[in-house]
């Protein structure tokens, strides 16, 4: 039994060809009962991964491809949730420490946050494999003992790759003789970054992308074949049929991992509280005050409905989550911050009463149950806006009363679509901007796989000179990235707590 636990997908940023749907949707085609996800310096793709290999019915490890200091890789794979927090913890570090897009993972970190992780050597640019290619042969072999010393025998691998790439089979011989003289065992991966051989040209387009070269441009980073697709188990078997055993341990390394996403558990936090007081005493509290403010008195119908949501809302486990929404609120309205509460929210009377929206549902005759149900157990989604030109410092009050460890900005990721999928793919194939420009300032916003679509539908695009064959190449590649993640970016005013 084979698996592949060294996979790049297209959350490998410009340095993979494929999205995760295809090569999870390949691997159980296969009937490989696991998958790796291995990205450069990030878990970006790692609950959509978790949730379709779980719809596949095949098993998620989770793991990543770290640059070290010199630039070396290395590959981690997480055994469960404690990995996965290590690697969590070894990536925001190395992002933190380090400049923009340069991610780094120092000794001292990666001793840290080994716990739960199993470490394999690496692609051609890892360290040991990198020094066996040189010729350093005693580096090679230091730099094995020290991942032995972080790992030991059971946790570090020497990775053994077939690309069919200048002096590879000795770079497998000296690994496997390296390993026989430490007692370290190998285990065989493909470096996947595309599910099937002709998504090389998607790969190989993408690096140009991501080095600003040219495709008529050499570049040390560019890939020289196309044979780092997800191979079948029969095909890797042929590869390394002189290291069976290499072939064996990925299944082995697959059985000790174990999935490290629980996305069903609800993670709130817990509100700051004085001892001996519970949350959802205190919901009850600041919703009786503030309906007596805004009733003047509480009388029996809304004191009712009041109960009737204090009721579902602990019974869900969400009286932490509208503590922490009314305290942000109130220290907006103590500032002279306008906010306002808004959608589904609306329809809560224990959000009117806290201040959290401006809508008396009960005099509207609004139905808490559409924002909240016990037959339903949806998550409750309170949406408030505020005042733009003070964001930041609701923000800051955020970080500071829950602490920098504990707060952190929401990611976004832009993508692919045709405006900007024609000019980068269009400026690596050697399209001039001058000729490229003009072209895709008439586009509409669509996404990359729908140009020809807009070409056909409408009149101001017909007759021009993406129709015709000189740009028949280009479109198809726009195609084939259309929604792939081009570079990570802030979220205006979305914060995790």
């Amino acid at each position: 039994m084979f698996i592949h636990l060294h996979t790049h997908s297209a959350f490998s940023f410009l340095d993979g060809g494929s999205p995760i749907d295809s090569l999870v949707a390949r691997a159980a085609e296969l009937g490989m009962p696991a998958l790796a996800l291995t990205d450069h310096d990030n878990l970006c793709g790692a609950v959509k991964f978790h949730a379709l290999a779980r719809q596949h019915g095949i098993k998620p490890v989770q793991g990543v491809e770290v640059t070290l200091a010199g630039g070396h890789h290395l590959t981690l794979l997480a055994r469960g949730p404690e990995g996965y927090r290590s690697l969590c913890r070894l990536l925001t570090r190395a992002h933190l420490e380090h400049p923009r897009r340069r991610p780094q993972v120092t000794p001292a970190n990666l001793q840290e946050n080994s716990h739960g992780l199993i470490a394999l050597s690496g692609c051609r640019r890892g360290q040991v494999p990198g020094h066996i290619l040189a010729r350093r042969y005693q580096q090679a072999r230091q730099a094995a003992r020290e991942y032995l010393q972080v790992w030991g025998r059971e946790g570090f691998f020497l990775e053994l790759q077939d690309p069919y790439l200048p002096g590879n089979t000795h770079l497998n011989a000296r690994l496997a003789e390296l390993g026989e003289e430490l007692g370290v065992g190998l285990v065989a991966t493909n470096n996947v970054h595309y599910t099937w051989p002709d998504e090389f040209r998607v790969h190989d387009i993408l690096t140009c992308v991501r080095t600003l070269t040219r495709v008529h441009e050499v570049h040390p980073e560019r890939p020289l074949n196309g044979e780092n697709y997800l191979k079948t188990a029969e095909q890797m078997e042929e590869l390394f049929q002189r290291y069976p055993q290499a072939l064996a341990n990925t299944w082995r390394i697959a059985e000790q991992c174990s999935p490290a996403l629980d996305l069903e558990s609800p993670h709130f936090p817990r509100f700051p509280l004085p001892a001996g007081q519970t949350a959802a005493g205190r919901l009850e509290e600041l919703t009786l005050a503030g309906a007596a403010a805004r009733y003047g008195s509480v009388g029996r119908e809304v004191r009712e409905r009041l109960r009737h949501e204090l009721d579902i809302i602990n019974a869900l486990g969400y009286a932490d989550y509208f503590l922490v929404v009314e305290d942000i609120v109130r220290f907006a309205r103590g500032r002279g911050i306008r906010f306002a509460g808004r959608g589904s929210a609306a329809d809560s009377l224990v959000a009117y009463c806290l201040g959290i929206t401006e809508v008396d549902s009960l005099a509207r005759g609004l139905l808490f149950e559409r924002f909240m149900s016990l037959e339903r157990a949806q998550k409750p989604d309170i949406d408030i806006d505020f005042d733009a030109r003070y964001r930041d410092e609701v923000a800051r009050y955020v970080y500071r009363r829950y602490g920098d460890e504990h707060v952190a900005s929401v990611c976004t990721y832009n993508t692919f679509r045709a405006r900007s999928a024609l000019r980068d793919l269009g400026k690596a194939l050697g399209l001039a901007e001058e000729e490229i420009g003009p072209l895709a300032r008439r586009l509409p916003w669509v996404h990359a796989d729908r140009i020809r679509q807009a070409l056909e539908r409408l009149p101001e695009l017909r007759g021009s000179a993406l129709e015709g064959e000189r740009f028949a190449l280009l479109l198809e590649l726009c195609e084939k990235v259309a929604g792939f993640p081009r570079f990570l970016g802030t979220h205006l005013g979305g914060l995790v707590i």
